[in-house]
């Protein structure tokens, strides 16, 4: 990265004129580059696409795709930039911008994930997820994106995962039997009024209760037998997604690593049932 942006100081400097206008545009937008062409960056300077290839062969790179190798290659580690980010979004969420305010909300967010991730509970969510015979999933229907997705990573790690949408009203799939082997993980959320009973229900009948929810539900340690919390948002009054998002997420990761060779193993075959699959005539 040194290296070209030396080149491109060297032609602000002694370069033609189009070549010190090119160089000084790419010095001041290296993170935009990967999103434009040379016939962008041409019409943004009023220059040929020609005279802009020229200026990127003259730098080493076959066209503008070179430079873009090159900057993702070599572009730093962004925990090296994150004091500075974390600074200058603090201040500016202290002057009221509304956009600043969130992003350093959901900061605090990943960091309460990561030190829920050092508690006994998530160990205990983890070892639940891969021990039991089936697991299912549920949530309100607003969310069934956040159920379906948890559902399908999943199935990297495990056989028998279940998302259960309540379409039939009866959880019948569920329900419909006493399981001593099975569990139930419930994706709380404000609107999901059922969510309560149906873990209630899901207890009577055998099933273990995986809880993802916020810090301030009353019945969590009543009916669930594991509790993963999250904070209440602060940033505005309306439900926020992304930390219940990221905590999915984090989850999911966790349960694939600790399934370790099995994870690699049925990753390798549903990539190569997908092929399969995809490839497959229309009838």
């Amino acid at each position: 990265m040194e290296d070209l942006s030396q080149k491109l100081r060297e032609y602000i400097k002694v370069g033609t004129p189009a070549e010190r206008r090119i160089a000084k545009y790419f010095s001041e937008h290296l993170n935009e580059l990967p999103f434009e062409t040379a016939s962008s960056v041409a019409d943004r300077l009023e220059l040929s696409p020609m005279t802009v290839g020229r200026f990127l062969r003259s730098l080493g790179y076959h066209g503008l795709d070179g430079i873009k190798v090159h900057l993702k290659e070599n572009t730093g580690p962004v925990t090296l930039q994150l004091p500075n980010v974390l600074e200058q979004l603090q201040k500016d969420a202290g002057e009221s911008r509304p956009l600043a305010a969130q992003i350093v909300e959901q900061v605090e967010m990943l960091q309460h994930i990561y030190n829920l991730a050092n508690q006994p509970q998530w160990q205990d969510a983890v070892t639940a997820i891969l021990s039991t015979g089936n697991v299912f999933i549920t949530t309100h229907p607003s969310l069934a994106g956040l159920g379906r997705h948890l559902c399908d990573r999943l199935t990297f790690a495990r056989d028998h995962v279940l998302f259960l949408d309540g379409a039939n009203g009866s959880y019948v799939e569920m329900l419909g039997a006493r399981s001593e082997d099975s569990l139930l993980i419930i994706i709380d959320s404000p609107r999901f009024v059922a969510s309560r009973l149906l873990a209630r229900s899901a207890r009577r009948a055998g099933h273990k209760v995986l809880l993802a929810t916020g810090q301030f539900t009353e019945w969590a340690h009543e009916f669930a037998n594991i509790t993963l919390s999250l904070p209440p948002q602060r940033a505005n009054s309306r439900e926020s997604l992304s930390g219940m998002m990221a905590l999915l997420e984090m989850i999911a990761i966790a349960v694939t690593q600790a399934a370790g060779e099995t994870a690699e193993n049925r990753i390798r075959r549903i990539e190569e049932l997908q092929a399969i699959f995809a490839h497959a005539p229309l009838r």
